[in-house]
């Protein structure tokens, strides 16, 4: 596989490439650490790339530098939800990654599970919290464990499990300070897998353990104890529908150059869609680069792939 990943130009190819990085969302640290480490792989590949820690100058350090493409690693908003991709395009700054829709849509957890669910992809039955009543009507009609999430942030940022209506208020209320749009999905019991995409091809999915509730904030950044499993322990068959599942979920998005999807599997082995990313963590405990190393590319080819797209895709 990794001679369809690998990308074929020279690093001057790429011209002046900004690596914008850090911003203002919940996912900040997390930004400054992909970002610091997707530039020093630029640099010792030997493109001509520099940093931006993306704030409230961001306008005018865009049009005073020469810029020939960027390489979006911002995670949340203002990163990933197609705010950044149209002033991009409004500058005409080739960029790594999805569109402003496809990057608006995935950022938009309760807007994805809508359109999922309108051409019938799996993803868990869900409602939206805005009040208390939301609370004790949700629980009435999925029952619980209940997983609660912030609609827009990412990094598992402002999520609880809750097994009861106390707590599940309790949740709301903390998810919410995050995002006023707060969304409650059936709790779906059994492994959790995660599956990139780049360039068009899926990559070898990577099955995740872990002895916290699920996987959140700690296990994803900090924890030493985090267990992934890479090949993923599914039989050939069971692996070919999470793939193809995935493919199917990033596709009707608009995802293009790189993603990662997050999915469950339940104690009846149905595959459940939970969320996308478009612009996924790129540190020493992130996922992406796991599974590239298993497709059989390095951390610096892994980058040069994700650029390469944006010459090529959107030239």
């Amino acid at each position: 596989m990794s001679a369809q990943l690998k990308s074929n130009l020279e690093p001057q190819a790429f011209g002046r490439v900004a690596v914008l990085y850090g911003g203002k969302s919940a996912e900040r640290e997390v930004s400054l650490k992909s970002g610091t480490m997707v530039l020093q792989a630029l640099l010792d590949a030997g493109v001509d790339a520099f940093g931006i820690d993306v704030g409230d100058d961001l306008l005018q350090r865009l049009q005073a530098e020469k810029i020939d493409r960027a390489f979006i690693i911002l995670h949340g908003r203002g990163g990933e939800d197609g705010s950044m991709q149209g002033l991009l395009e409004c500058l005409d700054i080739p960029y790594t990654g999805s569109g402003i829709l496809a990057s608006a849509l995935a950022m938009d957890k309760l807007r994805t599970k809508q359109l999922w669910l309108s051409l019938g992809l799996p993803t868990p039955r869900h409602a939206v919290l805005a009040s208390e009543a939301d609370c004790r009507g949700a629980a009435e009609e999925l029952g619980f464990p209940l997983i609660v999430k912030p609609a827009h942030e990412g990094s598992s940022i402002g999520m609880a499990k809750v097994d009861n209506v106390d707590a599940l208020i309790e949740a709301w209320r903390s998810a919410a300070v995050y995002d006023p749009q707060v969304l409650v999905e059936q709790w779906i019991q059994g492994p959790e897998f995660t599956v990139a995409v780049l360039r068009g091809q899926v990559l070898p999915p990577i099955r995740l353990g872990t002895p916290h509730t699920f996987y959140d904030y700690d296990a994803k950044y900090l924890a030493s104890d985090t267990r992934y499993q890479i090949p993923c322990g599914l039989d050939v068959e069971k692996e070919e529908e999470l793939r193809n599942l995935t493919a199917r979920a990033c596709e009707t998005l608009g995802i293009q150059g790189w993603a990662r999807a997050d999915v469950m599997q339940d104690a009846d082995g149905q595959f459940w869609l939970l969320e996308v990313n478009t612009a996924p963590g790129m540190t020493d405990h992130s996922l992406v680069p796991m599974a590239a190393r298993a497709a059989g590319l390095d951390y610096q080819q892994l980058v040069l792939a994700i650029l390469a797209d944006s010459v090529e895709a959107r030239g």
